[in-house]
């Protein structure tokens, strides 16, 4: 990420997201900010504060995407939470905090998984070696100081051969590397939960504690082994992890997943505009929004979370808040926590021009899924423009008519279309099937056409 220039990171965009170009510029400034200021001194460093974001527009412009794609890209903790989930506190909801811990778990499970990846190899040597003494159990030493030598028939002492150059397990060894021992069974202990498996139910605002009481449990009821019986491939695997959770630090990977969250960490704060207070309206609602909101001051502003895996400073964690505001606008919100997200960002609404764009430019286009899952079945399709086109339009057509749910309406669209196809895929393997206008228009047909029905079926 350090190496990618904001006209980069847009440009990696552009391959998953279509149009939004000011919001792809946007983002991308932000994340190059966060590379500048880690180049500053230490001090003028912790001065500067992320500059939080909102995002407006419509359902399915691609406001989700963005942040997700680029966390992804920038390979930093991401985290999506609804503030709606917020109102909820004192009856079913969790507390504001919450959203840090969760924030924190991702860190630590992305750390953690790197570390891993990184010692895999030495682990893999390791379960290899298990793996082979469960084949060839390895003979007790015998005569000697520690049976390393034995004495010969003239008298001389000679070096035992050491286990890695017995001929049997060199042999075994090439068997297991080629695969042919795969479907071989092995008995192998494995870690097993001893006792009753206790659920804490904690109370909204006190999920630490009820993590610490889980703990607690666990320990009085510590993880005991048990003999399986299981295939070598898979015992293979069961080894590897073990062997690598011994070769990891969890108070560096705790420490180093801290710092990560506290400086590249991403919230993805979704529908901001429910929790919007309306000036024309009055009444329990409006107050539980504003409770909210107030809740969320602090952790947006810089406060320090508690977290089972100690303190977490949420000072440079960026914002990324999200919304339609079709009845709200950001003005509506209260003004410290307006002055937190300095930069907004109004998306465009989709038309038939981007929804064609949607369906052939992107790397992950609903077109080359829907080919590859055929595809498994042997079966070959072929969309032409002429039926992207009316797909799109289509899209369009039923976005107006009906509730504008931007580019989700491609997929009711085009599950629709292919509907037939997917049924009777397995019972016509070779065969090349063309999507065409035609096509299109005689799967849709009586629906489009029919407004009550394409508001229930698109």
């Amino acid at each position: 990420m350090s190496n990618l220039t904001p006209r980069e990171i847009v440009s990696e965009l552009d391959k998953y997201i279509i149009g939004q170009n000011a919001a792809k510029r946007m983002v991308a400034i932000a994340m190059r900010n966060r590379w500048r200021r880690q180049q500053l001194d230490p001090e003028l460093r912790d001065e500067i504060a992320p500059k939080n974001i909102i995002l407006m527009g419509p359902t399915g412009v691609g406001k989700t995407e963005i942040a997700r794609r680029l966390a992804k890209l920038a390979n930093c903790p991401f985290f999506k939470v609804e503030a709606t989930k917020f109102t909820e506190v004192g009856y079913v909801g969790r507390d504001v905090e919450s959203m840090i811990r969760d924030l924190m778990e991702i860190g630590v499970s992305m750390v953690r998984a790197e570390e891993t990846q990184k010692v895999r190899i030495k682990a893999e040597k390791h379960a290899e070696e298990r793996l082979l003494d469960l084949l060839l159990p390895r003979a007790k030493p015998t005569g000697g100081p520690a049976g390393l030598f034995a004495a010969t028939q003239s008298g001389e002492v000679e070096q035992k051969r050491e286990p890695d150059e017995d001929p049997t397990r060199e042999k075994f060894r090439r068997m297991f590397r080629a695969g042919q021992l795969d479907e071989r069974e092995v008995e192998l202990e494995v870690k097993v939960q001893s006792g009753a498996q206790v659920e804490i139910m904690a109370i909204p605002g006190m999920e630490e504690m009820g993590a610490n009481l889980q703990n607690a449990f666990s320990n009085m009821f510590p993880s005991k082994r048990k003999q399986r019986k299981m295939k070598i491939r898979d015992a293979y695997q069961v080894l590897v992890d073990e062997e690598a959770e011994k070769l990891i630090d969890p108070e560096a990977v705790n420490e180093l997943a801290r710092e990560r969250v506290e400086q590249q960490g991403i919230l993805f704060l979704d529908e901001l505009d429910k929790i919007a207070s309306r000036h024309d309206q009055a009444g329990g609602a409006d107050v539980s929004r504003e409770g909210v909101q107030r809740d969320l001051l602090p952790v947006v502003e810089g406060s320090v979370v508690n977290t089972k895996y100690g303190m977490v400073k949420t000072d440079h964690i960026l914002f990324i808040a999200a919304g339609a505001f079709h009845f709200a606008k950001p003005s509506d919100l209260i003004p410290e926590l307006q002055g937190r997200f300095p930069l907004r960002e109004e998306l465009d609404s989709l038309h038939k021009e981007e929804f064609y764009r949607i369906l052939t430019e992107p790397r992950n286009a609903l077109t080359v899924q829907y080919k590859a899952l055929l595809g498994t079945e042997g079966v070959t399709v072929d969309f032409t423009k002429e039926a992207l086109d009316e797909i799109a339009a289509t899209a369009e057509k039923v976005n107006e008519e009906n509730e504008n749910i931007g580019a989700r309406r491609l997929y009711t669209i085009m599950e629709k279309i292919l509907a037939t196809l997917s049924y009777e895929a397995p019972d016509k393997s070779g065969v090349t099937v063309v999507i065409d206008r035609a096509y299109v228009r005689e799967q849709l047909a009586g629906i489009v056409e029919d407004r009550d029905l394409s508001r229930y079926i698109l």
